[in-house]
């Protein structure tokens, strides 16, 4: 069975929610990435929500505010959606399909190993199961 750890992109590099919007886009454009997870403080890779581009546009820029003082907890919302590192893929996409989620933290022994992304789905699974997943997703009713 192949699983959440055998698609996942590997490794993560973590921001803390008192990390700025600025320092978090030049992030994502040094990393070529499109999220990163954000932890508290305490423990740094305790996942508290993720940060997109889109987020630092939506909710900053959009706005009219300075992304060198929002911070990553002025705009992070909800309790993360994450899969443990074993789950089949069938689990993954349904885990993205219900939440309407392009991105998916993986998770083994309580630490963040990775993340999933439509890139990853669409480099693993067949044609027609990428085809249900992008309907499930960019539908316009919510699932």
């Amino acid at each position: 069975m192949t699983t959440a750890k055998d698609i996942m992109h590997p490794g993560a590099h973590w921001i803390t929610k008192s990390d700025t919007l600025l320092h978090a886009a030049q992030l994502m454009r040094q990393l070529n990435v499109g999220a990163l997870p954000v932890g508290d403080e305490t423990h740094s890779e305790r996942l508290c929500g993720i940060i997109t581009d889109r987020d630092i546009v939506v909710k900053c820029v959009s706005e009219g505010l300075s992304p060198a003082e929002c911070t990553a907890s002025d705009i992070i919302e909800g309790t993360p959606r994450w899969i443990d590192a074993d789950a089949g893929v069938d689990e993954v996409l349904r885990e993205m399909e219900s939440h309407r989620i392009r991105r998916l933290p993986v998770i083994e022994n309580k630490r963040m190993v990775g993340m999933i992304s439509e890139a990853d789905l669409a480099r693993h699974l067949p044609e027609h199961q990428l085809a249900e997943f992008a309907e499930h997703i960019y539908a316009a009713n919510p699932v």
